[in-house]
């Protein structure tokens, strides 16, 4: 098994047999996070990018069975931060001293795209790199969105099983959100996609096609994270994710994609009270504080006691394991050698 390791971090790639093989064999799991955290320093050095997280807009027209702002959940209070309330947090996140903003929301479609557009052109003013994470839109939109200066877009695929995609995603068509991934690529923007890991019905073969997926997409950062469900979804029943099990596939995907920008996710530290830190010690070199105000924070409610970020702790816990923050926007180094 060590073998198939050594060949993922040398080589960078694998079959999906290889990939079973690495996920199904507890045994070598230490060996696999070990070759991560040296992939992750070679190609990305020690530096730890925040990404200042504002969640404008809880609305989503979208069912996914786990999530807690899905469309048919009544008991959410639903909110829209207007225009000004965006830009406001933007300029705390750069007053702050953050590098970089997300603006996150439900697949809202009440902000229309020149809404966005002039948002975007606003924050761009304060010279901070901005991802979107909005979801799917026309390739038009995602132009314009570019053009007023956006510079990535987060946009999860969850799963690559269709099947799997179309039970835990109702009425969504898998395939348009894969289309709407390569749209983002062909436009110039830093990709991001991910996966949930626990999804009930999914299996490892699934799981190693998602990566070789990301690999195909030449993704430029990717969220991996366990399944949480949310008590007012249908699956509300379900059992979490296996953290260690997203730890091993964030770990393969750091070897098969060296120099892609890895989240250490919310989840991984909602599961495990250390759960960032191993995922900055497996290979993850990304944390993405929730800067939204509290009382608005509490309403964008995902999945069910989301970890927050405290600076000082984190930048001590940092120190601890010879990393530091980041002074840079944090844009990928593409290695075309790969």
């Amino acid at each position: 098994m060590n073998k198939i390791i050594e060949k993922a971090k040398f080589e960078h790639i694998l079959s999906k047999d290889e990939i079973v093989q690495l996920l199904q064999d507890e045994s070598i799991n230490q060996e696999l996070f070990k070759a991560a955290d040296s992939l992750r320093k070679e190609f990305v050095g020690d530096e730890v990018h925040l990404r200042a997280l504002i969640e404008f807009s809880n609305f989503c027209h979208c069912n996914c069975l786990y999530c807690g702002i899905r469309a048919e959940n009544l008991c959410v209070d639903r909110y829209r931060l207007s225009s000004d309330q965006i830009i406001q947090l933007a300029r705390q996140a750069y007053d702050f001293g953050y590098k970089t903003v997300v603006l996150q929301s439900g697949e809202d479609l009440a902000y229309k795209v020149d809404e966005m557009a002039q948002i975007i052109s606003e924050i761009k003013k304060l010279d901070l790199a901005l991802t979107l994470s909005i979801g799917e839109r026309n390739f038009e939109d995602y132009k314009i969105l570019k053009e007023a200066g956006a510079d990535r877009f987060l946009l999860r695929i969850e799963t690559t099983d269709k099947d799997l995609y179309m039970k835990m995603h109702p009425n969504a068509d898998f395939e348009n959100r894969k289309i709407c991934l390569f749209n983002l690529k062909k436009l110039g923007y830093e990709t991001g996609t991910g996966c949930l890991i626990g999804l009930p019905g999914q299996s490892l073969e699934s799981l190693a096609d998602d990566i070789l997926f990301f690999k195909e997409l030449d993704a430029d950062m990717i969220g991996i994270g366990p399944l949480i469900p949310h008590p007012q979804t249908p699956l509300k029943n379900a059992e979490n994710g296996s953290f260690e099990l997203a730890l091993k596939v964030m770990a393969i995907t750091r070897l098969l994609l060296p120099d892609i920008n890895i989240p250490a996710t919310t989840a991984m530290e909602t599961l495990n009270p250390n759960g960032r830190i191993m995922a900055l010690q497996s290979g993850a070199n990304v944390i993405m504080p929730n800067i939204t105000a509290e009382d608005i924070r509490c309403k964008y409610e995902i999945y069910p006691n989301k970890a927050n970020v405290n600076y000082k702790q984190l930048e001590a816990k940092l120190k601890q394991i010879g990393r530091q923050i980041s002074s840079t926007k944090g844009y990928r180094k593409v290695r075309r050698s790969l």
